[in-house]
């Protein structure tokens, strides 16, 4: 099973230049994108959070989920909004986290959560608008 957490680059200044209104249409426009990229039944796609969304891809190894963030990150950017006060991009941009596991009993979700977490953050702390894969899980 892996997880893809995903996180909107600069999303606040995004709300601060164009205003709460356009951030809630980006949202969702982002929400679409996101979710035409799941090609399997019993792919889920969530908000999670303000600006972050997480995709949980049951029966998908690391690499596959790599493939499936890659294109998704290409989605919500081929989409072309305008983010004029963004440093990554003048369009909206997305990070993303991927960690896999193999389902076991002693293991908690909320471990796989953590390590997509902390690629997410590897994501941004390298630039943002790409995709890194987690370790260590």
């Amino acid at each position: 099973i892996s997880l893809v957490m995903m996180d909107i680059d600069h999303f606040k200044l995004y709300n601060d230049f164009y205003g709460h209104q356009a951030g809630d249409d980006c949202l969702k426009q982002v929400a679409k994108a996101l979710e035409t990229c799941l090609r399997r039944p019993s792919d889920l796609l969530a908000r999670y959070g303000g600006e972050e969304f997480v995709a949980l891809l049951p029966g998908t190894d690391q690499s596959g989920a790599m493939l499936l963030a890659d294109y998704a990150r290409q989605s919500v950017q081929k989409m072309a909004l305008p983010h004029a006060d963004s440093a990554v991009s003048n369009v909206v941009t997305v990070s993303l986290g991927v960690a896999a596991t193999l389902p076991q009993n002693d293991r908690k979700a909320a471990e796989l959560v953590e390590a997509a977490d902390r690629a997410l953050y590897q994501a941004k702390k390298k630039g943002r608008n790409q995709v890194v894969a987690g370790s260590g899980f």
